[in-house]
């Protein structure tokens, strides 16, 4: 092989080289910076086991909201209509944040608790993550049908 032709061969091998170690640590910073978003169901269920901090999605549950007297902190319940997670956050809460109310926290589970990092609150559930809303609806959908089999196993149908 000609001197020539061999310094551009090692040349053009080290150029691939270069590009696939820079596409490897990329792809390896951006694994590590995504954030997933979890249902308190999907969380009891284990599929955010191993993640460190993801994002748990859902509604403040109804009379779950509780505040430490003189502190900042505050702990509420997240469900998805199936499960609830008890959150737990300090520092001040975004003016839409209220019961009944879509809200998505970021941080991570320790034991049965969620201890978020911050806290997000949407006025209603429209503007909830595609992910959130097609969770919430299947649960609304398994409630449905379990409240209707129970009315049929009813006395006189009722």
């Amino acid at each position: 092989m000609h001197p020539t032709r061999k310094r551009r061969l090692w040349l053009v091998l080290g150029l691939v080289a270069a590009s696939a170690v820079a596409a490897g640590l990329v792809t390896l910073a951006l694994r590590e910076n995504i954030t997933y978003l979890y249902t308190p169901s999907q969380v009891y269920a284990g599929e955010a086991a191993d993640q460190a901090v993801f994002r748990l999605g859902g509604m403040v549950a109804k009379d779950s909201l509780r505040r430490e007297e003189g502190t900042l902190r505050v702990s509420f319940g997240v469900t998805d209509g199936d499960a609830v997670m008890t959150a737990r956050f300090e520092g001040i809460l975004p003016d839409l944040f209220r019961e009944n109310q879509a809200v998505i926290a970021t941080g991570r589970r320790v034991g049965d608790e969620f201890h978020a990092t911050q806290v997000l609150a949407k006025h209603d559930e429209q503007y909830m993550p595609r992910e959130v809303a097609e969770a919430m609806g299947k649960a609304h959908e398994k409630h449905k049908v379990d409240d209707k089999k129970a009315d049929d196993a009813a006395p006189g149908g009722y």
